[in-house]
């Protein structure tokens, strides 16, 4: 998949298009791309997704306390798994927000992309102050020798899922809502740091995920089931995000995984944390004896859910 991080560009091929922020690539947004691809083979066009970054509530709102579901990085690979030829990632700014509808289908779609045909939601809206819809899009199309295939309401609300319900599902602990939603595994992407040594002490050494983007969510402190994939072997294990209440008063959020049947260093390594399941919340023990001994029934319930739905 080629990916193009600027619109300074006139592709020398023909595209099928669709249009969206696509966080979490959820199910409702892999129905979207599975029709694109599909309809890119069959037509001989390649297969684009025009996407933003930052969010544009970032821009518009000012809402820096909004939180994504995936990294730019992690969009990206993710809509490279499901078959996308071209992702474009558009900066989007206050100047790009007032961009008129016709300046963006004819600067960008028409020209910089050659689109030959949009695919798109009912319901989307595009342009200044988002004025422009779906019909507008149609007459465009014929003013521009484009078609505009329109996703119905039927169709979206079949699967009644959107980006919002996953942060809400996450933000609750909720892992089983989310992964449903998502058609996938919740995943954390980071580099693994020194930590304080505090999983050794109690016969449980973590990694420290250290995650960089400060607008990436991370769900309701608790204890998960996980699994990685490190130098293509498929490991497993339970990690802890939280403050570390019966060790550490810092109140500090760290995230650390400890892995099971496993024990090479991977310092500075970059991990995908898959999120599989929730064992419980994040809670403060009268001691380190009571902290082990919840360690290892956690490590217990892990290593059953993980036999039980994992069997090599």
């Amino acid at each position: 998949m080629e990916i193009y991080k600027s619109l300074k560009l006139d592709l020398n091929f023909k595209t099928v298009v669709t249009i969206g922020t696509f966080d979490g690539v959820h199910i409702g947004h892999r129905k979207i791309i599975e029709r694109l691809v599909q309809t890119a083979k069959k037509s001989q066009l390649h297969s684009v997704v025009l996407t933003f970054f930052p969010h544009p509530r970032m821009v518009l709102q000012k809402d820096a306390n909004i939180k994504l579901i995936n990294t730019i990085e992690e969009r990206s690979r993710i809509l490279e798994q499901l078959g996308l030829d071209v992702l474009v990632i558009k900066k989007f700014t206050k100047e790009f927000s007032r961009l008129t509808a016709e300046a963006f289908v004819s600067e960008i779609l028409v020209k910089q992309l050659q689109v030959k045909k949009i695919i798109i939601g009912y319901d989307h809206h595009f342009g200044r102050n988002r004025a422009a819809n779906i019909d507008d899009l149609k007459a465009f199309g014929n003013m521009y020798d484009f078609e505009v295939e329109e996703i119905s309401a039927q169709d979206i609300n079949e699967v009644s899922v959107s980006s919002t319900k996953i942060r809400k599902a996450l933000n609750s602990g909720d892992l089983k809502t989310a992964n449903k939603y998502l058609g996938a595994n919740y995943i954390l992407s980071g580099k693994v740091v020194k930590g304080k040594g505090l999983g050794n002490t109690l016969g449980f050494p973590t990694a420290n995920i250290h995650i960089k983007e400060s607008y990436k969510l991370i769900p309701k402190h608790g204890v998960y089931i996980v699994k990685a994939t490190i130098k293509t072997q498929t490991v497993f294990g339970m990690m802890n995000i939280g403050t570390n209440p019966t060790i550490d008063s810092n109140n500090q959020q760290s995230i650390e995984v400890h892995f099971f049947n496993f024990n090479e260093a991977i310092y500075n390594k970059n991990l995908v944390i898959e999120l599989l399941d929730r064992i419980r919340d994040e809670k403060k023990f009268d001691s380190l004896d009571h902290l082990k001994n919840q360690l290892q029934k956690d490590r217990l319930t892990a290593l059953q859910y993980i036999e039980k739905c994992h069997a090599q």
